[in-house]
């Protein structure tokens, strides 16, 4: 087992396992890191946090509820240990904040009606045979879709995956992308739509696949490492995806992407 002592990496590890309990960061975002209607901490990120901190010697995790944006101030400002909320990592962020390996990786997918009638598999299909294209507000599928060649004033911009999935079933339009796992929640439902197989967009000319992981304060890379070595053996046993398959996970969103890799962008 990593161990975290001395200045150069941080000794927070050795301060959480003494006090017996790390405060996570979350921001309400399911499936990733909330609070339950019984008032319980979970989601994919808090739920693999306890195995990984338990293996680490700390025996509780505590919730600290914020805002999205204010997780790596908070963070950074001490008011908790390391943001669990699925957070991928950009180059951006990673001038803030140091980044576990990733434990899941995002691809996208469409909802289309029921049989695939226009045969949309991916942003491609979409400009070749005219397809009426929606997503969500500030998605990054805007971009991937425009980068295939979709004239962006022509894309039909609704608040999130339900109202995508009700226009598809509305007929208003013949397709809208989204994140996989998103996609694939939201018509399980459905009697007149489906969704796609998971596929990669491409970011000028090149496969683009996000990745979300853990944040650490920028000089607690021992806590970081240490957490990384647990990780990788939960990905090696197969015990990662049983944690994160009951928020949805499936073998499509398990990666070997690595922080290093996803800070390049």
């Amino acid at each position: 087992m990593a161990t975290a002592s001395g200045t150069d990496g941080g000794d927070l590890l050795d301060r959480l396992r003494a006090q017996g309990v790390v405060r996570l960061g979350i921001a309400g975002e399911i499936p990733f890191g909330y609070i339950d209607k019984d008032g319980r901490l979970t989601g994919e990120a808090p739920e693999l946090a306890r195995v990984i901190f338990k293996r680490l010697g700390v025996d509780r995790v505590q919730p600290v509820p914020t805002e999205f944006g204010s997780l790596i101030p908070g963070l950074n400002s001490q008011q908790f240990d390391v943001v669990a909320a699925g957070m991928y990592i950009n180059p951006e962020r990673c001038e803030q904040v140091v980044f576990s390996d990733p434990d899941y990786q995002m691809l996208d997918s469409f909802i289309v009606r029921k049989g695939n009638p226009l045969g949309l598999h991916d942003y491609r299909d979409v400009v070749e045979k005219k397809a009426k294209f929606a997503t969500g507000t500030g998605y990054a599928e805007i971009r991937y879709a425009v980068e295939a060649g979709y004239e962006e004033g022509d894309i039909l911009i609704v608040p999130d995956q339900v109202a995508g999935l009700n226009a598809v079933e509305a007929g208003r339009v013949d397709v809208f992308a989204g994140t996989a796992l998103t996609t694939r929640e939201v018509v399980k439902k459905s009697a007149k739509a489906e969704v796609t197989e998971p596929f990669t967009p491409l970011v000028d000319g090149k496969p683009h696949i996000d990745g979300g992981g853990f944040a650490f304060r920028r000089t607690e890379t021992a806590l970081r490492d240490a957490f990384n070595a647990e990780l990788h053996e939960l990905k090696r046993s197969g015990e990662l995806l049983r944690i994160l398959r009951p928020f949805g996970f499936t073998e499509a969103e398990m990666t070997d992407l690595t922080a290093k890799e996803l800070c390049v962008g």
